[in-house]
């Protein structure tokens, strides 16, 4: 495709190819890229023999020499996990006959793809939901959180996904990435909704804020994690949760006047 937008009536229409934020080669030998700022797509040109797996829905399209088999991944108890993980029931499988086929994933919300590549039983631990696709050498488990503290009132803390090599998989975050490296015993303090990924030797806990006048007119809840290192940390800085709450008071709501029913949409 030609680099500017083209549009001579009568004759072919070429429009810009989307910027190519990362490219590079699994570990398993498959070409991808990543394209796109804001909202990204994975596109992996699958090599024979390198089988993917994600969960069902993300595909966005594929070449005819894709094959795709839907499983439940390890029976009842795989599905069962994977609903506790927050990821769908059954997971599919994707492989080709030959090299070059070429498939697509998108993320669902304003963000980065990440690719991760882990090595032989190598370990990383996310977000729920924050498996896009990986290799299927990869192995994806729940990992609960062993503090009760960081359980009961961790929000994304509750249920974890853990992540083992060797493979690469890609990983969907909300917002951008940025990266700590935590030395041991140094203590990071972060809204919970903010944490994306982080080494296993990275301790993750939840404090209560500290002082009433923080507490309630703070604006930052009552709880914060607390992540003490060694090891590196990855936050995103849009979580989900808060556009949600940040979008609520503007979405439709029922209307209760005596006017009649209907719904309502403030706009400002």
């Amino acid at each position: 495709m030609a680099e500017e937008f083209t549009n001579v009536p009568g004759q072919r229409l070429d429009v810009p190819d989307p910027t190519v934020a990362m490219s590079g080669t699994t570990m398993g030998g498959s070409p991808f890229r990543i394209v796109g700022s804001t909202m990204q797509a994975l596109i992996i040109q699958l090599k024979r023999g390198n089988k993917i797996y994600t969960e069902q829905g993300a595909m966005s399209w594929m070449t005819a020499d894709i094959n795709m088999s839907t499983n439940t991944g390890g029976g009842l108890g795989g599905m069962f996990k994977r609903a506790i993980a927050g990821e769908s029931l059954f997971i599919v499988d994707y492989e080709t006959q030959q090299d070059n086929g070429e498939i697509a994933f998108s993320s669902d919300f304003p963000g980065k793809i990440v690719p991760i590549n882990l090595g032989q039983g190598q370990e990383m631990i996310a977000q729920r939901s924050s498996f896009l696709v990986g290799e299927k050498s990869v192995n994806l488990a729940i990992h609960f959180n062993k503090k009760l503290a960081g359980s009961i009132f961790g929000g994304e803390g509750l249920v974890l996904q853990k992540f083992t090599g060797p493979g690469t998989f890609f990983g969907s975050f909300d917002g951008e990435i940025v990266e700590y490296t935590l030395q041991p015993g140094q203590v990071l303090k972060v809204d919970t909704g903010h944490v994306a990924m982080f080494e296993p030797t990275v301790s993750f806990d939840v404090e209560m804020v500290k002082g009433i006048k923080n507490i309630i007119f703070g604006g930052e809840g009552l709880f914060l994690a607390k992540l003490t290192g060694p090891g590196r940390v990855w936050l995103q800085t849009m979580p989900l949760t808060k556009l949600a709450t940040a979008l609520q008071p503007y979405m439709p709501s029922a209307s209760s006047s005596s006017s009649g029913s209907g719904f309502s949409v403030k706009l400002g």
